[in-house]
């Protein structure tokens, strides 16, 4: 991927949006009580990711630089989870505010 292409991403998407863009249109505008819940389990569940790996790790230390290590290792597929992440999120938040 271009390092410029994610500026144009939302003038070529035919949803006119990115999912990140989109994800944060629907928590800045849905039910505050509803995104506020939805965002608190995102947290959670990272938080509880950190601690698994904390856990099965010699330390924070080495869980921060697995962390780092992955994300430059596997930059396209994190970036692709992240998007299914957005929408998932968004779809969570959506349901719920009708």
């Amino acid at each position: 991927m271009d390092k410029y292409s994610a500026l144009f991403e939302d003038e070529d998407d035919v949803f006119l949006g990115s999912p990140k863009s989109k994800f944060f249109d629907v928590v800045f505008n849905a039910n505050n009580d509803v995104a506020r819940f939805e965002l608190e389990a995102m947290v959670n569940r990272m938080a509880a990711m950190e601690l698994y790996m904390e856990e099965h790790m010699e330390s924070l230390e080495a869980v921060e630089k697995k962390i780092k290590d992955f994300l430059y290792t596997k930059a396209d597929e994190v970036e692709a989870h992240a998007k299914n992440t957005y929408i998932f999120y968004m779809g969570a938040i959506l349901s719920k505010s009708e």
